[in-house]
C-alpha cells in the first residue's frame, strides 16, 4: 500500500508543486504573461481529459501494467520537462505528464481498494489516500517553494525520477497483478469521454482570459456537451460500457460525485488566492508561502488517522456535512482577510479548519462514490470520481477567478478577494447541504401499511 501511495502523491504534487516556480520559469524561458499559464493548465488538460481512459484501460488490460506505463511516461516527461530549453518543450513535457498521470492514478485507488482484506483495511486505505491526495496539494506548495528558494525550478520536475523509480522498481514486488479480459474495450466510449472531458477543461481553463460568454467557452462546453450526450447513449448499447450505466443510477453515489466537486473546486481555488494573498499583501517569498500551507497539511494527515473509526461510528455524510461545514467557516474567515492582518490572525485557523475539514470531507465521498463498486469495475469508477475532482478544480478556479476579476482593481489584490473568498464558502456550504439532504432521505422512515390497507392493494391488483 505504501509504494502505491508514493506514487499518488507524486502525482498529486505535480499539480501544485511548480505553482509557486511560476515567476522564475517565466523569467528563465521567457514565456510571458499570456503564456505562462500553459504551464499549469498543459498538465491539467490531459490529466483530466483522459482520467475515464486510464481507468477503464486499467481494468481491461489489468491494473498493475497501467499503473506501470503510465508511471514510465510520467518519470520520462518530468525528465524532459526539467531540461526543457524553450516553452514549447516544457509544455509539451507537462502534457506528456498529465497523459501518464491519467493513466496511473486510476489504477492506484482501484489497487488499494480491491487489494484490502476486509473493510477496516479498506477505510484505512481511502483514509491515507485521501489525506496524501488532499494534503498534497498544499505539500507540494511548500515543496515547489524550498527547490526554487534553494536549487532552481527545474527540480520541481527533477524531483519526480528518483521516485518514480523507486515505485516503479518495488511495485512488481509488492502488488499483485489483476486480471486481464481482453476484447471487452469500448473504442466509442473511450473516443467520446475523451473528447468531452477535454473539451470541458479546456473551455473552462480559459475563461479568466476570454470570458464565459466567448466563442472559445461556449463553444468548448457545447462540444464537451455533446461528446458526452454520445457517450450516455453509447453505454446503453454495448456490451461492455466505458462506464457501466449502473454506476450512476445510484443517486446516493451521484450525489457524492456532486459533493466532491464542489469541495475540490472551493479547495483549489482556495490555494490559488491565499497563495497570492501571503505573497503580495503579507509579503513572503515562495519557500514562505510554501510553509504558509503547513497548518493545512498537518490538519488533514492528523484527521486522517480518526476518519476510519469516525465513519465506522458515525456512517460518511454526516462527516461530510461537518467537514464541509467547517471549509465553510474557514473560508469565511480569510474573507476578512486585509492589509493590516497578520498571517496568524488571518490565514493560520482557516487553513487549520481546512486541513481538518477536508479529512472528514475526502475519505467519506470516496468511500460513498466505491461503495458496492464490483472490483471489474473498480478502475472505471475510480476514473470517474478523479475526473469529477478535475472538473469540480475546473470550474471552482474558473467560477471563482471570474468572481475576483470582476471585483478587482489593476494592481491590487484585495479587491474583489472578499467576494472570492465567499464564493468559495457557497461552493462547501451548497456541498454540505447535498450531504445533508441525502443523510435526511436515507434515514426517513419507511411507512409500513396497516394490514387493511395491504388487503385493499391485494384486491384492488386483482381486479
Amino acid at each position: 500500500m505504501l509504494i502505491v501511495l508514493m506514487a499518488q502523491l507524486m502525482l498529486v504534487l505535480d499539480a501544485t508543486v511548480v505553482n509557486v516556480a511560476l515567476p522564475r520559469i517565466d523569467a528563465d524561458l521567457g514565456f510571458g504573461p499570456a503564456s505562462l499559464s500553459w504551464v499549469l493548465n498543459a498538465y491539467t488538460l490531459a490529466f483530466g481529459g483522459l482520467l475515464l481512459l486510464g481507468g477503464r484501460l486499467g481494468d481491461v488490460r489489468g491494473r498493475l501494467r497501467t499503473f506501470e506505463a503510465g508511471l514510465a511516461l510520467f518519470v520520462l516527461a518530468s525528465l524532459l520537462g526539467g531540461l526543457a530549453p524553450t516553452p514549447e518543450l516544457l509544455v509539451v513535457a507537462r502534457a506528456a505528464q498529465g497523459v501518464g498521470a491519467a493513466l496511473a492514478a486510476p489504477s492506484v485507488l482501484a489497487l488499494l481498494t480491491t487489494s484490502a482484506r476486509d473493510d477496516a483495511e479498506r477505510n484505512r486505505a481511502l483514509a491515507l489516500f485521501g489525506a496524501v491526495s488532499s494534503g498534497g496539494a498544499s505539500i507540494g506548495l511548500l515543496l515547489g517553494g524550498l527547490l526554487t528558494d534553494v536549487a532552481s525550478w527545474r527540480w520541481t520536475l527533477f524531483i519526480n525520477v528518483p521516485i518514480g523509480i523507486a515505485v516503479l522498481v518495488l511495485a512488481p514486488m509488492f502488488v499483485t497483478e489483476t486480471a486481464r479480459r481482453p476484447g471487452r474495450f469500448d473504442l466509442v466510449g473511450a473516443v467520446s469521454a475523451t473528447v468531452g472531458a477535454v473539451s470541458i477543461v479546456w473551455a473552462l481553463i480559459g475563461t479568466p482570459d476570454h470570458g464565459w460568454t466567448s466563442v472559445r467557452t461556449i463553444g468548448g462546453l457545447v462540444v464537451g456537451v455533446l461528446a458526452l450526450v454520445a457517450l450516455t447513449v453509447t453505454e446503453r448499447r454495448v456490451a461492455h460500457p466505458m462506464i457501466q450505466p449502473s454506476l450512476l443510477r445510484n443517486r446516493t453515489r451521484v450525489a457524492a460525485l456532486a459533493m466532491m466537486a464542489l469541495v475540490v473546486g472551493a479547495q483549489l481555488s482556495m490555494f490559488f488566492l491565499v497563495v497570492q494573498y501571503v505573497q503580495r499583501v503579507l509579503g513572503f517569498g515562495p519557500l514562505a508561502s510554501g510553509f504558509a500551507f503547513l497548518p493545512f497539511s498537518l490538519g488533514i494527515f492528523t484527521m486522517s488517522r480518526f476518519t476510519p473509526r469516525l465513519i465506522a461510528r458515525f456512517g460518511p455524510l454526516l462527516l461530510v456535512v461537518t467537514g464541509a461545514t467547517a471549509l465553510t467557516a474557514g473560508y469565511i474567515m480569510l474573507s476578512n482577510a486585509g492589509a493590516d492582518s497578520t498571517y496568524l490572525g488571518a490565514v493560520f485557523v482557516p487553513m487549520l479548519l481546512g486541513g481538518l475539514g477536508g479529512a472528514l470531507c475526502f475519505m467519506p465521498i470516496t468511500a460513498t462514490v466505491l461503495s458496492g463498486v464490483e472490483p471489474e469495475h473498480a478502475g472505471a469508477a475510480s476514473g470517474m470520481l478523479q475526473t469529477t475532482q478535475q472538473l469540480g478544480s475546473a470550474v471552482g478556479v474558473a467560477v471563482i477567478v471570474s468572481v475576483y476579476a470582476a471585483h478587482a482593481v489593476p494592481g491590487e489584490f484585495l479587491p474583489g478577494a472578499h467576494e472570492a473568498f465567499l464564493t468559495s464558502a457557497v461552493f462547501s456550504a451548497i456541498a454540505a447541504l447535498v450531504a445533508l439532504a441525502v443523510l435526511t432521505l436515507r434515514r426517513r422512515p419507511v411507512a409500513v401499511p396497516e394490514p387493511d390497507d395491504v388487503e385493499e392493494v391485494v384486491l384492488a391488483d386483482a381486479a
